[in-house]
């Protein structure tokens, strides 16, 4: 792994000539089953940053045989908050944030390392391709899935969010095309706790931002939800898994606006 390559606040690849430098940055908690072939997938990076909130797996351990440098933290700041960690400790030029659950395959990486040579934009979105119970969806709005995810780190920042941050950089976009593999839910049992867990996070989003729920906008959120990406982005396209993803996508919804008004007593 390389060390900062920046002196006087101008990258030394630039004065050099060399390749600019490229780190990757992941938060964790209990992904031993992830970690892995996440972490192996990202051997081209010049030096790879986990932040970890508190495993108890051997999530750890794996990230620092795969040469990871770990900062292990106690406390749940909220997704956006915690991935600024992650980025302030990075010291590379360019920063490539990934999930434990993402994979970056071949293509891509030429791609990203061609896109930081260039240098001719702040960051570059990349397009992820997620996989639901054993297969990949191309519809009901979960492909093409753009996300920023590469930036240079000096023009880079997170969102402040609990959940669904995003990652903001201060200059232009461009976008790569090889897609990002994302194996979020493997199993019914992935796809039952993740709605729990987004649905309570987007609830406490909402009422930090003062935007009000209720079983009554529940309802109709949560509807248009399942026919927008079954009916309005087809997932019916992609069979069976196509109408769980619709389905998840209308109960998170609903939880996640009866959640938001509930203590309020909507």
């Amino acid at each position: 792994m390389r060390g900062d390559l920046r002196h006087g606040g101008v990258s030394v690849a630039a004065e050099t000539g060399r390749r600019p430098s490229l780190g990757a940055i992941l938060i964790t908690r209990d992904e031993a089953d992830n970690i892995g072939e996440c972490l192996a997938s990202l051997s081209f990076c010049d030096e790879i940053i986990v932040v970890d909130s508190g495993s108890s797996d051997g999530t750890v351990e794996i990230a620092r045989t795969f040469g990871a440098t770990v900062y292990v933290t106690f406390d749940w700041p909220g997704f956006g908050p915690q991935k600024q960690r992650a980025l302030g400790y990075a010291t590379t030029d360019w920063v490539l944030s990934v999930d434990a659950d993402e994979r970056i395959p071949e293509a891509l990486r030429g791609e990203i390392l061609s896109a930081i040579g260039r240098n001719n934009h702040a960051g570059f979105s990349i397009n992820r391709l997620s996989y639901f119970l054993g297969a990949p969806l191309r519809h009901g709005g979960w492909y093409p899935d753009r996300i920023l995810r590469l930036a240079r780190r000096d023009k880079a920042r997170f969102s402040d969010s609990i959940v669904h941050e995003r990652l903001e950089i201060d200059g232009s976009a461009g976008s790569l095309d090889a897609p990002m593999i994302h194996y979020s839910y493997p199993g019914v049992d992935d796809v039952l706790r993740k709605m729990r867990a987004y649905a309570l996070a987007s609830a406490a989003q909402r009422r930090r931002d003062g935007v009000r729920g209720g079983v009554g906008i529940a309802i109709g959120r949560s509807t248009y939800a399942f026919l927008k990406a079954y009916v309005l982005k087809a997932g019916f396209l992609d069979g069976r898994r196509g109408f769980v993803a619709a389905t998840f996508r209308a109960h998170e919804t609903f939880w996640r606006y009866v959640a938001a008004g509930w203590e309020t007593g909507r």
